[in-house]
């Protein structure tokens, strides 16, 4: 197979060699690097590679280019290979524009002229854009294949499970793709028995599988390496891995939790655009992935999928009760197990979950929608992202919120993008009342508030992102909790009823600390947070200080 293409477009003859030779002895080992002196000839390669079937890494373009700048070409390099990493090549001049077009382009990054060196200022960005690539690039017929039917809540499990832990596979649905039906077969593989992941040496398969027995196949372990750790985290959203890097890299004893794959909801997020440091923005699983190599290069240990069900305080020792049945013990405990969403009531959508109604972004079933139209319920930023996400592959995506609008609920940078979007449309003042389908979502009922009419229209899928609620029943009763669920710490406890009753200590709570010492809550599973990424990741960090404090008074 051949090697996967570097592209670099720029007008200017001294440059364009520059930047090729800097790439040549850097990357030429694993990577093919070509150039173009324009924009127009850069995207006649482009075409001429898709034509070909090659893989396509990286495009790093001028943004002066007569003809074409460099921001039109990226614009339109993802529309052939959307996965490939875009890249701006700036003179100082040009900054304030490369910044303007970040949202046009969907930029990953820009850089600016002269990179010398190419040590310090091109070869660290282009790595890491070339490890986000490898990590969602497989290339055909090779590595994990998963056989289902689209519309198989099965199989949606086993593909939000693969996808949320980062493992690369191919989807085949079984309705429509001629090589899955010949998997089955070869592999005597039943119907009854899809979903049916297939291995890379092709003979091994799981059928029907659960996300343990997944997790054991590909080698991951299930049980914790040590009877007793200083620091055990139960949740790996932005708070839970924050404190887990922290952790290790001051030493101490830590172990990271998760029941279903880390990241929490911002992991599914398709843009995140505002957490610092990124200003062509992040998704979620980018930021996944970078934080938990770090965490676990620091000497943190992680397991997933193991669901905590309960814990218990003996002698000051925290006992966690895992699902299976074993237990593990910690002198510190960190709850950072965020929210989860609420069953939608109306009709229909139990029925549908998983077969076209889903909770949060799912972004892997995003393709299945080209040519479709989906609903969006809820007015959150999380919600606008995944419009924005969908409006890329659906035919028409509508925003369906009860209020007059999304002023009230989103971030004004996300409501700018959905409104110069043309393919997304927002329903203000309506809710919905039904979903109707024969083993699918095919019909949706919506309601006005205003004057209480309904109308049954047609839509392929429901994605929901309303009605959270705090994930926090695992916890020990003598943790303190608001009247909705949220854990109460540091001096909001001393203004609950129950405070003199349960907390002993001749002590105040340390800041983040519950109504139990040395249980601490971080990210949007503690009462007052913030609910947004960098409160969660700075609360996180600051768990371990707060460990360190406890674990030196005992």
């Amino acid at each position: 197979m051949n090697k996967p293409v570097l592209l670099v477009a720029d007008d200017d003859p001294q440059v364009l060699a520059a930047v090729r030779r800097d790439l040549r002895s850097h990357y030429r080992e694993n990577y093919t690097i070509l150039s173009a002196a324009s924009g127009a000839e850069a995207l006649e390669t482009i075409r001429e590679l898709k034509t070909r079937a090659d893989s396509l890494a990286m495009v790093i373009s001028d943004q002066r280019m007569p003809g074409m700048l460099g921001v039109e070409l990226l614009v339109q390099l993802r529309e052939v290979y959307p996965l490939a990493r875009r890249v701006l090549l700036t003179a100082y001049s040009d900054i304030d524009a490369a910044v303007k077009a970040i949202n046009q382009a969907h930029l990953d990054y820009y850089l600016s002229k002269p990179w010398d060196p190419p040590e310090e200022c091109l070869f660290p960005a282009v790595d890491d854009l070339l490890d986000a690539w490898q990590a969602e690039y497989l290339p055909e017929a090779k590595g994990l294949r998963l056989v289902g039917h689209q519309w198989s809540p099965r199989s949606h499990a086993i593909k939000d499970f693969l996808a949320g832990n980062l493992i690369p596979y191919h989807w085949l649905d079984v309705a429509r793709d001629p090589a899955a039906r010949a998997l089955l077969e070869a592999a005597a593989v039943s119907p009854d028995e899809l979903p049916a992941l297939f291995f890379e040496d092709e003979v091994s398969v799981l059928r029907n599988p659960e996300p343990r027995q997944v997790a054991e196949r590909l080698g991951r372990s299930l049980s914790a390496a040590f009877d007793m750790y200083d620091l055990v985290i139960v949740g790996a959203g932005p708070a839970g891995l924050a404190a887990a890097v922290y952790g290790a890299s001051e030493g101490l004893r830590t172990l990271l939790l998760d029941r279903h794959a880390p990241g929490g909801q911002a992991g599914t997020s398709s843009r995140i655009e505002n957490y610092l440091g990124f200003p062509a923005g992040v998704s979620g699983s980018e930021l996944t992935r970078r934080a938990i190599a770090q965490a676990q290069r620091l000497g943190a240990e992680f397991l997933s999928p193991l669901e905590v069900t309960g814990v218990s305080v003996d002698a000051g020792y925290k006992r966690i009760r895992l699902a299976d049945g074993s237990e593990l013990v910690t002198r510190a405990l960190l709850a950072a197990t965020g929210m989860s969403y609420h069953e939608h009531p109306a009709p229909g959508v139990a029925e549908h979950t998983g077969a076209g109604v889903y909770y949060g972004a799912a972004t892997t079933e995003a393709a299945a929608f080209s040519g479709r139209r989906v609903l969006i319920v809820g007015g959150g930023n999380s919600a606008g992202q995944a419009a924005m996400y969908l409006a890329g592959h659906a035919k028409e995506v509508q925003i369906v919120v009860r209020r007059d609008g999304l002023h009230n609920t989103m971030s004004q940078y996300l409501i700018e993008q959905i409104n110069r979007t043309p393919n997304i449309g927002v329903r203000p003042r309506t809710e919905i009342r039904s979903v109707e389908g024969e083993g699918r979502v095919e019909r949706v009922a919506l309601a006005s508030l205003d004057d209480g009419t309904c109308r049954m229209e047609e839509a392929d899928a429901l994605f929901v992102f309303i009605g959270t609620r705090p994930r926090s029943d695992w916890l020990a009763a003598s943790v303190l909790l608001n009247e909705k669920g949220f854990v109460l710490t540091g001096r909001d406890l001393m203004a609950c009823d129950a405070y003199a009753r349960v907390w002993k200590e001749q002590r105040e709570p340390l800041l983040l600390e519950t109504s139990v010492p040395g249980v601490f809550a971080a990210g949007d599973l503690r009462a007052g947070a913030m609910n947004r990424v960098a409160s969660a990741v700075g609360e996180g960090s600051m768990v371990v200080r707060l460990a360190h404090e406890y674990l030196a008074l005992t």
